[in-house]
């Protein structure tokens, strides 16, 4: 629309949430907004990051805050990575392609999930600039995992990343409950995943150029293990709560990877991030990049992608704040003495306790 303008209509993060409820049908809505079985571990998410407090250094200079990070040298604008969702297709009509422009513009990277349209080679030439990285699925056998890495690595993806915690597909009951199959399902999904074991890591490392992540760690031994077997990235994440429930919440497994890991590779995360003080809190913990999964698709189905342009923004605007009344000018000023753990959690947490604020009884909540 000629007279759309994004930074006048959106103004906070909840008003993305509001304004994709209304526009999605209640199918996708569930798709986007649930989780597995009691929904336990995306619920620990949140209590995860909410059970983390600020302690902030006061009487210094922040009048320049800079919020970028060099990620395999390129300079970023923000640490977070638009984490890879299937099905954006349903929540906006040019799917990856209007994320990957939006990260053309804001200059922050998209990992580009298997499932997602209008498919590898045309979500890169949507945007030749953006920094992409594609993550896969196994539905073949080492030949046909090659031929994936070699699209990408001709597309001109920056990284491979290989999601290791969906070997069984999970009970997604909100779905099930309506008989909702995802279009993009096909029964072939699972015939490989359950094969996956590190011998597959290992031939993914012995074939493809890019740099290696591993999404899906959930615990120290397997850090490790990531570590033995050539990860670049291990990448904590319990999928969203969307894989195995009754899991711990994402943040409370960062401390013992960064550990693990030993600062043998880099440590990235997702689960339940949607303000800018939880990507703080991240970073201040020893994570490098953070992955925004349900912001990415809030934004998008509200408002395509000038909205996902423009809930970056506003979380940039709050990263921003939030640095400079803790005492810092950068991330890299950053540690755990800016933290304290296990402070008393003040809002039942489940996927929109970080919105006390939103009101979705007019949009059928």
């Amino acid at each position: 629309m000629a007279d759309f303008n994004a930074e006048e209509q959106f103004l906070t993060l909840h008003e993305f949430v509001k304004k994709a409820k209304l526009k999605l049908s209640p199918f996708v809505w569930d798709y986007l907004f649930g989780g597995s079985e009691t929904e336990t571990t995306l619920k620990r998410n949140r209590m995860a990051l909410d059970s983390i407090a600020f302690r902030p250094r006061v009487l210094r200079d922040v009048t320049d805050v800079d919020t970028s990070r060099t990620v395999w040298g390129r300079n970023l604008r923000l640490p977070v990575v638009m984490a890879p969702m299937g099905g954006l297709q349903h929540f906006d009509p040019d799917g990856g392609s209007a994320v990957s422009r939006a990260a053309e513009r804001l200059d922050i990277p998209f990992m580009v999930g298997s499932n997602t349209q209008p498919g590898l080679a045309n979500i890169a030439k949507a945007a030749p600039d953006a920094e992409l990285y594609y993550q896969l699925y196994v539905m073949g056998d080492h030949d046909w995992i090659a031929k994936r890495i070699k699209v990408a690595e001709d597309s001109g993806y920056k990284a491979f990343c290989l999601t290791v915690d969906s070997n069984l597909g999970s009970r997604r009951e909100r779905d099930i409950a309506k008989r909702y199959i995802k279009p993009w399902h096909t029964n072939n999904h699972y015939d490989y995943r359950p094969r996956i074991t590190w011998e597959t890591v290992d031939f993914i490392k012995k074939t493809c150029k890019l740099p290696l992540i591993l999404k899906g760690i959930a615990s120290a031994e397997d850090s490790a293990l990531a570590v033995e077997h050539g990860a670049d990235v291990v990448y904590i994440s319990n999928h969203g709560g969307r894989q195995p429930d009754h899991t711990r919440g994402s943040m409370e497994v960062l401390p013992e990877a960064i550990e693990a890991v030993g600062g043998k590779a880099k440590v990235w995360i997702d689960g339940g991030f949607v303000r800018g003080t939880d990507v703080i809190k991240a970073i201040a913990l020893g994570a490098e990049m953070v992955g925004i999964g349900r912001l990415q698709g809030y934004a998008l189905a509200a408002a395509g992608e000038d909205g996902v342009v423009r809930a970056m923004e506003i979380l940039q605007q709050e990263i921003v704040i939030a640095l400079g009344l803790l005492g810092v000018t950068s991330f890299d000023q950053l540690d755990t003495s800016y933290l304290f753990m296990n402070a008393p959690v003040v809002n039942q947490p489940h996927q929109l306790s970080a919105f006390p604020l939103l009101d979705l009884e007019d949009a059928g909540y």
